[in-house]
């Protein structure tokens, strides 16, 4: 598979693009009812509300100074960079602009400069998930690590993997107090590896983001204070992102080998989308539509929630399962599932 993909929705077509395919046909509802159109009053609306709230956990930062209040500065931090990292994935998708460059400069400026996680490294991994969610051998969000995600992976496991999968379940969410450490980590990374495109750029965003970070806490907090704005900040900032992500895929069923499914089966199937008003709309991003959000990557977010009638009758119609919970309800089915597949290294199977 190329690594070089862009998240398009030529990138997503059904395989041999055949007219008259089930996701033609849903495709073409979708457009009638002009849901693909793009919405630049919206989003003018939430990067402006978005980046103020990024300069103004700054400014509140610079004001405060030197106090433990500067731990609650770290908490409002955590969930506007959460905010950043969602702009940047529609960014990526193309929601926002049509074009390749804006859409590119919007996102290693959000990513890479904001929030330190490479644009680059990102949209590569997550074209590759678009592509095969929830395939062991082709998604890497369900690479084993760490965790294991089927039983499959688990009797293979060795090393850390087989030392958490065995209670992994009970470690998912502490873990994710890890994950915005491993995003920063992992971007650096990626600069040595091939598929990097344009890596001094990305590069110097991600040494700039560092020195303007650290240099701005220990320049105002004194160093004990200065660490554990850092920690706690970077901890909720990664279980914020791995909760709003964790509901989409954890818990679906996974494909393996040779196992092939048309494009909207694919899609439809390893999804799960999360039910709930406004409020979870603006807190997840709108990937609590995660069903039609990997059928039509590019739609725009505001348009997930109107496009979701038009895909649950049409799955209904084909006789497609079409998954949909409350949040916490979803949060249990990733942990119960995660527990099962755990159950052959507790069992003593396998390596």
């Amino acid at each position: 598979m190329t690594t070089n993909l862009e998240i398009t929705p030529d990138t997503n077509a059904p395989p041999g693009g055949q007219k008259g395919s089930d996701f033609s046909r849903l495709s073409r509802r979708i457009a009638e009812a002009g849901l693909m159109n793009r919405r630049p009053g919206y989003y003018a609306v939430r990067l402006s509300l978005v980046a103020a709230a990024f300069v103004g956990g700054w400014v509140a930062f610079a004001v405060l100074g030197d106090s433990w209040w500067q731990l609650a500065v770290a908490a409002f931090m955590a969930l506007s960079w959460g905010q950043l990292a969602l702009a940047m994935h529609d960014l990526a998708h193309r929601q926002i602009f049509a074009r390749r460059r804006p859409s590119e400069v919007g996102g290693r400026l959000f990513g890479n400069l904001g929030v330190g996680m490479s644009y680059g490294w990102w949209m590569n991994k997550h074209t590759r998930h678009h592509a095969n969610p929830n395939h062991e051998d082709l998604d890497p969000d369900v690479v084993p690590e760490i965790l294991v995600w089927s039983q499959e992976q688990a009797r293979a496991a060795k090393g850390l993997p087989r030392f958490v999968g065995r209670i992994q379940g009970w470690l998912f969410f502490p873990l994710l107090t890890l994950e915005g450490f491993n995003l920063h980590v992992a971007s650096f990374r990626a600069l040595r590896s091939a598929p990097m495109k344009r890596r001094g750029l990305e590069g110097g965003l991600l040494v700039a983001h560092v020195i303007t970070y650290l240099g701005a806490i220990f320049l105002v907090l004194s160093p004990g204070k200065a660490v554990a704005f850092i920690l706690l900040h970077q901890m909720i900032f990664g279980v914020y992102l791995g909760a709003c992500f964790a509901p989409n895929h954890k818990g679906m069923p996974t494909l393996s080998g040779d196992v092939r499914l048309d494009f909207l089966r694919r899609q439809v199937l390893t999804s799960r989308n999360v039910t709930g008003g406004l409020v979870k709309d603006i807190a997840l991003g709108g990937l609590n539509y995660q069903i039609e959000h990997h059928l039509f990557p590019s739609m725009p977010s505001p348009n997930l929630r109107k496009a979701a009638p038009i895909v649950k009758r049409y799955c209904a119609e084909l006789g497609v399962p079409y998954h949909e919970t409350g949040l916490f309800a979803s949060w249990g089915e990733a942990l119960r599932h995660l527990h099962a597949v755990g159950a052959p290294i507790r069992n003593g199977s396998g390596a």
